[in-house]
């Protein structure tokens, strides 16, 4: 199958280092502490953030830090006809490990001892690059929340497909495949906080991360 034509433009028009169209909004559950939309084309997440707040299991509190809870979830119709995961499946459980790790490398945990910070993130519509709304979401999220953060977390993959590389893979891009990349990074503070690479024949194997 051919992934970029002749002119240079892959299925959905786009140009190999050229992103799909983003979108955020804030705000968006009124009975969160801070809580955001985001969408990278046809990609659409939900992210809510609930504290800081008192230490539900009194055994889980930190006295040095706050505590960081995710948890990662698709909803039944987001993936239209494809095969969804069960809610509580292996995968689910890594990304909300990849998330709360990649939000805790930027939020000032020490300055909140003792207390809870849970993050929800909820897939409404899957068209490849999930893991990094998701990122994105979470942290537009804290800061709605007034969270206090060294920096802002942003997200994105990338891969390479017959020979060309491609920036923010969609659906199909993401499935052929190839080897993809999704990098969390610092921006302000030059820090990469997310290091994920899925080779062609261990697809679906988290090789590395790094925070």
């Amino acid at each position: 199958m051919e992934y970029v034509n002749p002119e240079g433009l892959r299925l959905d028009g786009r140009r190999p280092m050229e992103m799909r169209q983003l979108r955020a909004e804030i705000g968006v559950v009124s009975k969160a502490d801070g809580s955001a939309s985001f969408e990278m084309g046809n990609t659409r997440v939900l992210a809510a953030v609930y504290g800081p707040r008192e230490v539900q299991n009194r055994s889980q509190q930190i006295n040095h830090k706050a505590l960081v809870r995710c948890e990662y979830s698709m909803a039944n119709f987001s993936t239209g006809d494809r095969m969804r995961k069960p809610k509580g499946d292996r995968r689910s459980t890594e990304i909300s490990l990849v998330i709360r790790q990649t939000m805790e490398a930027c939020i000032l945990t020490h300055l909140m001892p003792r207390s809870q910070i849970d993050i929800f993130v909820q897939v409404l519509q899957a068209d490849g690059g999930t893991r990094s709304a998701c990122i994105n979401a979470a942290t537009l999220a804290l800061a709605d929340a007034g969270i206090p953060m060294c920096d802002l977390v942003t997200s994105c993959s990338s891969g390479f497909l017959n020979g060309t590389p491609l920036l923010d893979l969609n659906y199909v891009e993401d499935s052929a495949g190839g080897p993809d990349v999704t990098v969390g990074i610092l921006p302000k503070l030059d820090k990469v906080t997310l290091l994920q690479v899925l080779l062609e024949h261990t697809k679906g194997l988290e090789l590395r991360r790094g925070v």
